[in-house]
């Protein structure tokens, strides 16, 4: 069965994010945005809450909507003067990404906490997003995919 296909609007992308940083109840000094679908979140992010330490982070877990058999992560940030990183991320698919990255930057760097969210989540991931404001009810076209099409 098809997913049914939802084209999402940066102008619903930017009440969420509101919505998603009055849920952000934690401090922190840095975040890493998930490349390719966390980077506008972390941009904007990094703008509201006056923060410049905003370093993304690789990963490769989809081919097109085909999900790989494991994720690649790369392009790790050097956290040597951080202590509290926020990870957001366009959504929580299957978790697997946002599992993978927490495994990655926690062997590296274990005296930092790590905190996590995203805009979407689906309730069948893996992991859930300490925060977070929607669940998805298709597969999402984010406007950053879409509109220089």
């Amino acid at each position: 069965m098809k997913s049914k296909k939802i084209y999402y609007p940066y102008e619903e992308f930017r009440e969420d994010l509101r919505i998603l940083a009055q849920k952000i109840d934690e401090p922190f000094d840095t975040i890493i945005p998930i490349s390719r679908g966390g980077l506008s979140m972390g941009q904007m992010l990094g703008e509201f809450y006056d923060i410049r330490k905003v370093y993304a982070i690789n990963t490769i877990g989809y081919e097109g909507t085909q999900k790989l058999d494991k994720v690649r992560v790369f392009n790790i940030p050097n956290l040597q003067d951080t202590k509290r990183v926020l990870i957001v991320d366009d959504i929580v698919d299957s978790g697997d990404t946002l599992v993978e990255v927490l495994k990655v930057l926690r062997e590296a760097y274990p005296q930092v906490t790590f905190f996590t969210a995203s805009i979407f989540y689906k309730l069948t991931a893996i992991i859930e997003p300490i925060w977070w404001v929607k669940e998805p009810k298709g597969w999402i076209e984010f406007f950053w995919s879409e509109d220089l099409k």
